[in-house]
């Protein structure tokens, strides 16, 4: 406790006299009700003035008088024995009726009050004033404690005491971090002095800087992710003063705070897919971001999609279709992503004319996407491989290839048909599908790719080539029933010639292509998955070993192999193929080192 005893005109105080003068101070607080405020900031334990003794001789009446009217008038008021309301006070004793005297006094007296407000004025956040508004109340309450003026300024000082008491406990109280958004504390203080002087400056203060804080505070927890908290602390400084922006402005700088960290959780999970087995980082920085976004923010959606994409397609994306620079300069075959997914692999219930090795029919799921090449492997891509390598295929080591004769309209050997030739042993022109070549010797292209591109390539599994021929589709044919819709691909069709005029004993009813024979690598139109020439024009090898059935097929779509197996399975119809064979499910058995004119091949790309 600070104890300073103000001690007015003609007092003094001895060290030795202190338990005394404590004594006699809390007698006075008793009996007058003088104000005590504590703490480091107190104003005093007791303010009390007494006027100093003050003799007058009877001869010099007029003299203190005249003594007293120019202090009066010079504002020396009670600071000593020469001022005017000690003089007056020891005039009025000795001439109590003296009406001049009177006058003179009270014009003192106001004069103290006038001085006093003066002080009130300036003492919201100035201890010195509230100070010297004390001295004029305890000159004024001495002087006359039962003037209506002065009782009015006791209140006064009374309320200033009080405000100055609720606005220190409340800065305190801020001080300390006890804002009270949930009761109590400094808002409580603060709107307190409020009530008592509605728009008392240093109470407004106070509630600006709590405000403040409490956003400090949000600003704080944004800055270390923690929205949530922010949230609460926003929520508290918007009752603090509605009526003010200054909540909606720091409402709107976290939320660029959010947006910023979102993004930038974003920015790193992106980097991280980059990086081999970066998805699990990347979905941690996803869940960093779902823990601050909205719901549906498009920032988080689209880092989830990326990581899905990811994890099913690596770096690329469903439908992107691409080729990869080979080492000799040239660049490999154009690929197209397949979309990740399942399908029932084999014959449909109810197809009449499904055959037991297409069944039974059987789930299969691909987990990560790949890559097919659009087209069959052309006769000018499978060139470039020869040239490179230097390879001879199967035809061209013993002679001959199966091509197909016009004058008997069947299948016949001929001898210097090789992988150079068309479907009728002639020379074959570069944009059309290789033919006259083993699945040995598809094989081999494959491995040069992989070799030249640094990627793997290699036949498609037999899984794989149904599910991207069927691309979604559970009919029959990968366009629904019947006959197939015009310039769908290379089928037997009914109005088909061939060069000679020939047509198809057995064909698609009302459908033509204007080819007898493979068609230029794709003719026709891409599938739903931008891939062409799956269901016709040539039929194709596929890596896996031929089994008269599904039963403990893979399920998920991998190659079936048996080791030196010598009978592979061809896929997909060709230009000479049944209506019956064109089907989605429809399945064959070939030699190894089978080579003619309507089976060529494709790869797929691991990605």
């Amino acid at each position: 406790m600070v104890v300073v005893a103000w001690l007015l005109a003609g007092c003094t105080r001895n060290p030795g006299d202190a338990a005394r003068d404590e004594q006699a101070g809390q007698a006075t607080q008793a009996r007058e009700g003088i104000v005590t405020i504590s703490g480091d900031d107190a104003i005093s334990e007791s303010l009390t003035w007494r006027p100093p003794a003050v003799q007058v001789p009877p001869d010099d009446a007029d003299g203190a008088r005249k003594r007293a009217e120019a202090a009066l008038e010079a504002g020396n008021l009670a600071a000593d024995a020469d001022s005017a309301i000690p003089l007056l006070l020891a005039l009025s004793k000795q001439a109590p009726d003296d009406k001049q005297v009177r006058d003179d006094l009270q014009r003192a007296l106001l004069a103290v009050v006038a001085r006093g407000d003066a002080a009130l004025a300036r003492a919201d956040d100035d201890i010195a004033a509230l100070r010297e508004a004390h001295q004029m109340a305890a000159v004024a309450r001495a002087t006359d404690g039962d003037d209506e003026a002065v009782v009015r300024y006791l209140e006064r000082i009374d309320q200033a005491d009080t405000l100055w008491e609720l606005n220190r406990d409340g800065e305190r109280a801020l001080a300390g971090g006890r804002y009270g958004e949930d009761g109590g504390g400094a808002l409580a203080k603060f709107r307190e002095a409020l009530a008592l002087r509605p728009g008392q400056p240093r109470a407004m203060q106070g509630l600006a800087a709590t405000e403040s804080a409490m956003i400090r505070n949000a600003e704080v927890a944004a800055e270390q992710g923690d929205f949530d908290t922010a949230k609460h602390w926003l929520g508290a400084a918007a009752k603090v003063r509605p009526e003010m922006s200054t909540v909606p402005d720091a409402v709107a700088r976290i939320e660029r705070m959010r947006g910023a960290r979102i993004a930038r959780l974003r920015d790193l999970g992106v980097a991280a897919l980059a990086q081999p087995d970066g998805i699990a980082t990347a979905r941690r920085h996803l869940a960093g971001i779902l823990l601050i976004a909205r719901p549906g923010d498009p920032v988080a959606a689209d880092l989830r999609e990326r990581i899905d994409l990811a994890e099913h397609y690596g770096q690329f994306r469903p439908g992107q279709q691409f080729t990869d620079g080979l080492e000799h300069g040239a660049r490999g075959p154009q690929m197209v992503v397949v979309p990740h997914g399942g399908y029932r692999m084999g014959a449909e219930p109810g197809d009449a004319d499904a055959e037991d090795a297409e069944r039974p029919q059987h789930a299969i799921r691909f987990d990560r996407g790949f890559a097919m090449s659009i087209t069959e492997v052309t006769v000018g891509d499978y060139r470039r491989f020869i040239n490179a390598t230097g390879r001879k295929t199967r035809a061209q080591r013993r002679g001959y290839s199966m091509a197909y004769d016009e004058r008997s309209g069947n299948f016949a050997r001929v001898s210097g048909v090789d992988w150079r030739s068309d479907y009728a042993g002639n020379p074959a022109d570069e944009n059309l599908p290789v033919l006259h070549v083993s699945a040995k010797d598809a094989e081999a292209y494959a491995a040069w790719l992989s070799e030249q591109s640094g990627h793997r390539y290699r036949l498609p599994s037999e899984a794989e080539f149904e599910y991207a021929l069927r691309a979604g589709s559970r009919t029959t044919y990968p366009w629904g029933e019947g006959s197939p819709p015009r310039d769908a691909g290379n089928f037997t069709g009914e109005r088909d010639r061939s060069p000679t005029g020939r047509h198809w004993n057995n064909a698609f009813a009302g459908y033509g292509d204007g080819y007898w024979g493979p068609a230029p690598a794709g003719r026709f139109a891409a599938n739903p998955w931008g891939v062409r020439g799956l269901a016709g024009n040539v039929s194709e090898w596929v890596a896996d070993c031929w089994h008269d059935g599904y039963r403990r097929a893979p399920m998920d779509g991998t190659v079936w192999l048996n080791p030196g197996c010598r009978t592979r399975v061809v896929r997909g119809g060709s230009w000479a193929s049944a209506p019956e064979q064109t089907r989605s499910s429809w399945r064959a058995p070939a030699g190894v080192d089978s080579t003619n004119g309507r089976i060529g091949f494709r790869v797929v790309r691991e990605i």
